[in-house]
């Protein structure tokens, strides 16, 4: 089994956008024919959409806007399911991560990337408010390296290492 699977992978908005998506169902995300599941953003709350069910939101990094959403109905799970402790923890967990999403706020996002209406979208898991803001700069470099080191290489050469 692939362990990227598990990993977030630390990605700009420019190669997020320019994943390529398959048809087939349910469909794959991939770059450089390595599949993605996971990601990890950096950037500015600039777009905010709360709905009963669900908050929206806009990440921008500099090089593109990240579209993320974050499902807020645990509750309504919890209330008809066996297992209400843990849906309560994770209604409870969605409601804090949405108090911290706001206009302007410099935050770190990371979630499963999916596709909804043939747009790829972040569906998150956690938010984090960065409180230094050379917490951006960092993220790109990282992306930089990882994207020279491991995320770009073939895949023969990385299963050898």
């Amino acid at each position: 089994m692939d362990a990227s699977r598990y990993a977030h992978v630390k990605l700009l908005a420019a190669d997020f956008l320019s994943l390529a998506v398959s048809s087939s169902a349910p469909p794959t995300i991939s770059r450089r024919g390595r599949p993605i599941y996971r990601a990890e953003f950096v950037g500015v709350v600039v777009s905010r959409d709360r709905r009963p069910k669900l908050l929206r939101f806009l990440i921008d990094d500099g090089s593109g806007c990240v579209p993320c959403v974050l499902w807020l109905n645990h509750d309504l799970l919890s209330k008809s399911s066996v297992f209400a402790s843990g849906d309560d923890l994770a209604a409870s967990a969605a409601r804090d991560h949405a108090g911290k999403v706001n206009l302007g706020v410099l935050v770190r996002v990371r979630g499963r990337v999916t596709v909804f209406r043939g747009e790829l979208q972040i569906t998150v898991k956690d938010v984090l408010v960065e409180r230094d803001p050379n917490a951006e700069i960092l993220h790109w470099l990282q992306c930089i390296k990882l994207a020279r080191d491991c995320y770009d290489l073939p895949l023969a050469a990385v299963t050898k290492v």
